[in-house]
Protein backbone atom coordinates (compact mmCIF):
# COMPACT_ATOMS: atom_id res chain seq x y z
CA UNK A 1 0.00 0.00 0.00
CA UNK A 2 1.19 3.42 -1.12
CA UNK A 3 1.35 5.87 1.91
CA UNK A 4 3.33 8.72 3.18
CA UNK A 5 4.40 9.38 6.77
CA UNK A 6 5.69 12.72 8.47
CA UNK A 7 7.06 13.78 11.96
CA UNK A 8 7.14 17.63 12.52
CA UNK A 9 9.45 19.08 15.73
CA UNK A 10 6.88 21.64 16.78
CA UNK A 11 8.27 24.97 18.46
CA UNK A 12 6.79 28.08 19.09
CA UNK A 13 9.34 30.01 17.06
CA UNK A 14 8.36 28.92 13.17
CA UNK A 15 12.28 29.17 12.67
CA UNK A 16 12.59 26.28 14.80
CA UNK A 17 9.99 24.16 12.87
CA UNK A 18 11.25 20.95 11.14
CA UNK A 19 9.92 17.88 9.27
CA UNK A 20 10.71 14.84 8.12
CA UNK A 21 8.56 13.03 5.14
CA UNK A 22 8.88 9.69 3.78
CA UNK A 23 6.74 7.11 1.27
CA UNK A 24 6.12 3.61 1.63
CA UNK A 25 4.87 1.85 -1.99
CA UNK A 26 3.94 -1.29 -0.71
CA UNK A 27 7.45 -2.80 -0.15
CA UNK A 28 9.67 -0.58 0.98
CA UNK A 29 10.03 3.27 2.38
CA UNK A 30 12.02 6.20 0.70
CA UNK A 31 12.86 8.79 3.50
CA UNK A 32 13.73 12.65 2.85
CA UNK A 33 16.18 15.04 4.68
CA UNK A 34 14.56 17.19 7.32
CA UNK A 35 12.98 20.58 5.80
CA UNK A 36 11.95 23.59 7.76
CA UNK A 37 8.10 23.71 7.86
CA UNK A 38 7.08 26.89 8.97
CA UNK A 39 3.33 26.28 8.60
CA UNK A 40 2.58 22.92 9.77
CA UNK A 41 -1.29 23.33 8.27
CA UNK A 42 0.37 23.84 5.23
CA UNK A 43 2.18 20.57 5.21
CA UNK A 44 -0.89 19.01 6.87
CA UNK A 45 -2.78 20.02 3.42
CA UNK A 46 -0.26 18.66 1.42
CA UNK A 47 -0.15 15.47 2.97
CA UNK A 48 -3.71 14.93 3.20
CA UNK A 49 -4.51 16.00 -0.52
CA UNK A 50 -1.91 13.69 -1.93
CA UNK A 51 -4.78 10.79 -2.25
CA UNK A 52 -3.14 8.10 -0.13
CA UNK A 53 -3.50 7.28 3.34
CA UNK A 54 -0.82 10.05 5.37
CA UNK A 55 -0.28 9.78 8.94
CA UNK A 56 1.59 12.90 11.01
CA UNK A 57 3.42 12.61 14.34
CA UNK A 58 3.80 15.59 16.86
CA UNK A 59 6.14 15.63 19.20
CA UNK A 60 3.60 17.79 21.29
CA UNK A 61 0.31 16.55 23.63
CA UNK A 62 -2.68 15.26 22.25
CA UNK A 63 -4.62 15.54 25.69
CA UNK A 64 -5.77 16.45 28.72
CA UNK A 65 -5.28 15.23 32.72
CA UNK A 66 -8.02 12.87 33.51
CA UNK A 67 -8.84 15.13 36.80
CA UNK A 68 -8.95 18.14 34.51
CA UNK A 69 -11.16 16.15 31.64
CA UNK A 70 -13.31 15.13 34.98
CA UNK A 71 -14.72 18.60 35.43
CA UNK A 72 -15.33 19.23 31.65
CA UNK A 73 -18.85 19.05 29.96
CA UNK A 74 -17.34 17.93 26.64
CA UNK A 75 -17.68 14.41 25.55
CA UNK A 76 -13.84 13.98 25.04
CA UNK A 77 -10.60 15.79 24.00
CA UNK A 78 -11.15 16.21 20.21
CA UNK A 79 -14.70 17.44 21.02
CA UNK A 80 -13.11 19.97 24.03
CA UNK A 81 -10.08 21.03 21.72
CA UNK A 82 -12.80 21.80 18.78
CA UNK A 83 -14.66 23.83 21.21
CA UNK A 84 -11.35 26.21 21.83
CA UNK A 85 -10.66 27.39 18.67
CA UNK A 86 -10.93 31.19 18.66
CA UNK A 87 -10.86 31.27 22.34
CA UNK A 88 -8.44 33.72 23.48
CA UNK A 89 -8.76 33.65 27.28
CA UNK A 90 -8.14 29.18 27.13
CA UNK A 91 -5.24 29.87 24.92
CA UNK A 92 -3.65 32.96 27.48
CA UNK A 93 -0.76 31.79 29.69
CA UNK A 94 -1.52 33.02 33.28
CA UNK A 95 1.04 35.52 35.20
CA UNK A 96 -0.40 34.79 38.29
CA UNK A 97 -2.48 32.02 40.16
CA UNK A 98 -5.90 33.83 40.91
CA UNK A 99 -6.55 33.82 36.92
CA UNK A 100 -5.98 30.23 36.29
CA UNK A 101 -9.01 28.55 35.84
CA UNK A 102 -10.79 25.26 34.25
CA UNK A 103 -10.98 27.88 31.24
CA UNK A 104 -7.95 29.43 31.49
CA UNK A 105 -5.31 26.56 32.61
CA UNK A 106 -2.21 27.24 31.20
CA UNK A 107 0.64 28.43 33.63
CA UNK A 108 3.03 30.41 34.26
CA UNK A 109 3.66 33.53 32.00
CA UNK A 110 7.36 33.78 33.60
CA UNK A 111 9.04 31.98 36.67
CA UNK A 112 7.86 33.51 40.35
CA UNK A 113 9.81 32.74 43.62
CA UNK A 114 8.05 30.48 45.44
CA UNK A 115 5.75 29.17 42.86
CA UNK A 116 4.82 25.59 42.55
CA UNK A 117 3.45 22.72 40.63
CA UNK A 118 1.22 22.23 43.38
CA UNK A 119 -0.22 25.32 43.71
CA UNK A 120 -1.03 25.83 39.63
CA UNK A 121 -3.05 22.36 40.61
CA UNK A 122 -4.99 23.43 43.57
CA UNK A 123 -5.66 26.70 41.20
CA UNK A 124 -7.14 23.71 38.60
CA UNK A 125 -8.91 21.75 41.21
CA UNK A 126 -6.52 18.67 41.64
CA UNK A 127 -5.82 16.80 44.22
CA UNK A 128 -1.88 17.12 43.80
CA UNK A 129 0.34 18.15 41.12
CA UNK A 130 0.63 14.85 40.13
CA UNK A 131 -2.67 15.34 38.92
CA UNK A 132 -1.57 18.32 36.29
CA UNK A 133 -0.06 14.80 34.44
CA UNK A 134 -1.57 12.47 31.89
CA UNK A 135 -0.77 8.79 32.81
CA UNK A 136 1.30 8.87 29.77
CA UNK A 137 3.23 11.88 31.19
CA UNK A 138 4.64 9.42 34.11
CA UNK A 139 7.65 7.87 34.64
CA UNK A 140 8.46 4.36 33.88
CA UNK A 141 11.07 2.37 34.38
CA UNK A 142 13.20 2.82 31.73
CA UNK A 143 12.53 7.09 31.78
CA UNK A 144 11.80 10.13 33.36
CA UNK A 145 8.38 11.55 33.71
CA UNK A 146 7.55 14.14 31.16
CA UNK A 147 5.86 18.29 31.40
CA UNK A 148 2.29 18.38 32.41
CA UNK A 149 0.35 19.59 29.03
CA UNK A 150 -0.62 23.07 31.09
CA UNK A 151 2.89 24.09 32.46
CA UNK A 152 5.02 26.47 30.30
CA UNK A 153 7.74 27.11 32.50
CA UNK A 154 11.35 25.34 32.11
CA UNK A 155 13.74 23.47 29.49
CA UNK A 156 11.33 20.34 29.97
CA UNK A 157 8.03 22.20 29.39
CA UNK A 158 5.68 21.03 26.62
CA UNK A 159 3.02 23.39 27.36
CA UNK A 160 4.25 26.40 25.52
CA UNK A 161 4.11 23.89 22.30
CA UNK A 162 1.24 22.63 22.88
CA UNK A 163 -0.55 25.83 23.14
CA UNK A 164 0.84 27.28 19.92
CA UNK A 165 0.20 24.22 17.69
CA UNK A 166 -3.30 23.76 19.13
CA UNK A 167 -4.17 27.22 18.85
CA UNK A 168 -2.41 27.86 15.52
CA UNK A 169 -3.64 24.70 13.73
CA UNK A 170 -5.45 21.59 15.29
CA UNK A 171 -8.36 24.02 17.11
CA UNK A 172 -9.45 25.23 13.97
CA UNK A 173 -8.67 22.64 11.71
CA UNK A 174 -11.52 20.49 13.91
CA UNK A 175 -13.59 23.41 14.17
CA UNK A 176 -13.60 23.76 10.44
CA UNK A 177 -14.47 19.96 9.91
CA UNK A 178 -11.00 19.02 8.48
CA UNK A 179 -10.44 15.42 7.45
CA UNK A 180 -8.21 14.32 10.26
CA UNK A 181 -8.66 12.01 12.73
CA UNK A 182 -6.65 12.23 16.21
CA UNK A 183 -4.94 8.56 17.08
CA UNK A 184 -6.04 7.05 19.92
CA UNK A 185 -9.22 8.92 20.17
CA UNK A 186 -10.52 7.85 16.70
CA UNK A 187 -9.19 4.08 17.46
CA UNK A 188 -6.02 2.37 16.71
CA UNK A 189 -3.66 3.98 13.97
CA UNK A 190 -3.79 1.21 11.16
CA UNK A 191 -7.94 1.64 11.26
CA UNK A 192 -7.37 5.27 9.92
CA UNK A 193 -5.38 4.72 7.21
CA UNK A 194 -7.47 6.37 4.33
CA UNK A 195 -6.87 8.44 1.05
CA UNK A 196 -8.15 11.56 1.49
CA UNK A 197 -7.58 12.05 5.38
CA UNK A 198 -4.79 12.91 7.90
CA UNK A 199 -4.21 10.56 10.90
CA UNK A 200 -2.51 12.59 13.55
CA UNK A 201 -0.30 11.00 16.45
CA UNK A 202 1.49 12.08 19.35
CA UNK A 203 5.38 10.84 18.99
CA UNK A 204 8.26 12.35 21.22
CA UNK A 205 11.91 12.11 20.05
CA UNK A 206 13.03 10.97 23.40
CA UNK A 207 10.35 8.02 23.77
CA UNK A 208 11.21 7.26 20.13
CA UNK A 209 15.11 7.24 20.34
CA UNK A 210 14.65 3.92 23.20
CA UNK A 211 11.71 2.24 20.98
CA UNK A 212 14.77 2.42 17.87
CA UNK A 213 16.85 0.93 20.59
CA UNK A 214 19.11 3.67 19.98
CA UNK A 215 21.16 5.31 22.95
CA UNK A 216 22.87 8.62 22.92
CA UNK A 217 25.54 9.38 24.82
CA UNK A 218 25.54 12.95 25.97
CA UNK A 219 23.18 16.00 24.90
CA UNK A 220 21.43 16.22 21.46
CA UNK A 221 22.41 19.39 21.44
CA UNK A 222 26.14 18.88 21.31
CA UNK A 223 27.16 17.35 17.40
CA UNK A 224 29.81 15.18 18.93
CA UNK A 225 26.96 13.26 20.24
CA UNK A 226 24.81 12.93 17.80
CA UNK A 227 27.86 11.80 15.28
CA UNK A 228 28.13 9.14 17.54
CA UNK A 229 24.46 7.68 16.11
CA UNK A 230 25.70 7.77 12.63
CA UNK A 231 26.01 4.29 12.64
CA UNK A 232 23.44 2.96 14.68
CA UNK A 233 20.84 5.30 13.07
CA UNK A 234 22.40 3.26 9.03
CA UNK A 235 21.40 0.35 10.95
CA UNK A 236 17.57 0.88 11.94
CA UNK A 237 17.49 2.56 8.26
CA UNK A 238 18.45 -0.83 7.16
CA UNK A 239 15.81 -3.19 9.83
CA UNK A 240 13.09 -0.88 9.18
CA UNK A 241 13.63 -1.26 5.06
CA UNK A 242 13.90 2.32 4.75
CA UNK A 243 15.99 3.88 1.92
CA UNK A 244 17.65 7.44 2.52
CA UNK A 245 17.84 10.55 0.62
CA UNK A 246 21.51 11.02 0.00
CA UNK A 247 20.66 14.40 1.77
CA UNK A 248 19.50 12.56 4.64
CA UNK A 249 22.36 9.93 4.17
CA UNK A 250 24.50 13.19 4.42
CA UNK A 251 22.72 14.66 7.40
CA UNK A 252 23.51 11.48 9.13
CA UNK A 253 27.02 11.22 8.79
CA UNK A 254 27.19 14.91 9.60
CA UNK A 255 25.37 14.84 12.91
CA UNK A 256 22.49 16.92 11.80
CA UNK A 257 24.99 20.26 10.87
CA UNK A 258 27.11 22.09 13.62
CA UNK A 259 24.29 24.71 14.22
CA UNK A 260 21.62 25.01 16.63
CA UNK A 261 19.24 23.56 14.65
CA UNK A 262 20.55 20.11 14.58
CA UNK A 263 18.75 18.49 17.65
CA UNK A 264 15.52 20.01 15.82
CA UNK A 265 16.82 17.70 12.45
CA UNK A 266 17.48 14.61 14.61
CA UNK A 267 14.28 14.95 16.60
CA UNK A 268 11.91 14.57 13.54
CA UNK A 269 14.34 12.06 12.23
CA UNK A 270 13.80 9.65 15.04
CA UNK A 271 10.09 10.68 15.47
CA UNK A 272 9.21 9.54 11.36
CA UNK A 273 11.31 6.46 12.15
CA UNK A 274 9.42 5.35 15.03
CA UNK A 275 6.22 6.21 13.10
CA UNK A 276 7.43 3.58 10.63
CA UNK A 277 8.18 0.72 13.28
CA UNK A 278 4.60 1.07 14.42
CA UNK A 279 3.04 1.55 10.62
CA UNK A 280 4.92 -1.45 9.69
CA UNK A 281 4.41 -3.78 12.74
CA UNK A 282 7.85 -3.55 14.04
CA UNK A 283 6.50 -1.88 16.87
CA UNK A 284 2.66 -2.65 18.70
CA UNK A 285 -0.13 -0.36 18.40
CA UNK A 286 -0.68 -0.09 21.85
CA UNK A 287 -3.14 1.40 23.27
CA UNK A 288 -4.38 0.78 27.26
CA UNK A 289 -7.39 -0.46 27.95
CA UNK A 290 -8.37 2.48 29.91
CA UNK A 291 -11.18 4.96 29.18
CA UNK A 292 -9.75 7.96 30.44
CA UNK A 293 -6.66 6.97 27.95
CA UNK A 294 -9.04 6.54 24.98
CA UNK A 295 -11.33 9.65 25.18
CA UNK A 296 -8.96 12.42 27.15
CA UNK A 297 -5.65 11.65 27.96
CA UNK A 298 -4.58 10.60 24.64
CA UNK A 299 -0.98 8.49 24.66
CA UNK A 300 2.56 8.24 22.99
CA UNK A 301 2.38 6.29 19.80
CA UNK A 302 4.51 2.94 20.27
CA UNK A 303 4.84 3.29 24.17
CA UNK A 304 4.17 -0.01 25.32
CA UNK A 305 5.16 0.32 29.12
CA UNK A 306 2.64 1.30 31.57
CA UNK A 307 3.78 3.96 33.99
CA UNK A 308 3.29 3.38 37.80
CA UNK A 309 1.62 4.17 39.56
CA UNK A 310 -2.03 4.03 37.73
CA UNK A 311 -3.59 6.68 38.07
CA UNK A 312 -5.69 8.60 40.54
CA UNK A 313 -9.08 7.48 39.51
CA UNK A 314 -12.27 9.56 39.47
CA UNK A 315 -16.08 7.90 39.08
CA UNK A 316 -16.75 11.27 37.50
CA UNK A 317 -14.88 10.49 33.99
CA UNK A 318 -16.79 11.52 31.18
CA UNK A 319 -17.81 8.59 28.71
CA UNK A 320 -15.73 7.86 25.74
CA UNK A 321 -16.26 9.70 22.55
Amino acid sequence: MRIYAAHADWSVSPAKRWACVAEADGTAWRMQAPRPVPDLAALAEALRRAGVPAVLGLDLPLGVPRLYAAQRPEPGFVEFLRRRAGDPRFFAVNATLETVSLEAPFYPLRGVKGMTRASHAAALGLPGADALHRWCDSATATRPAGAPPFWTLGANQSGKAGLSAWREWLAPALAEGAALDLWPFAGPLHGLLRPGRLAVAEVYPAEALRQLGLRLRGSKRDRAARLTLARPLREVLARLHVTPSAELSAAIADGFGADAAGEDRLDCTLGLLALIAVLDGHRADFIPEDAAVRSWEGWVLGQQELPRPRPIASGSLPPEA
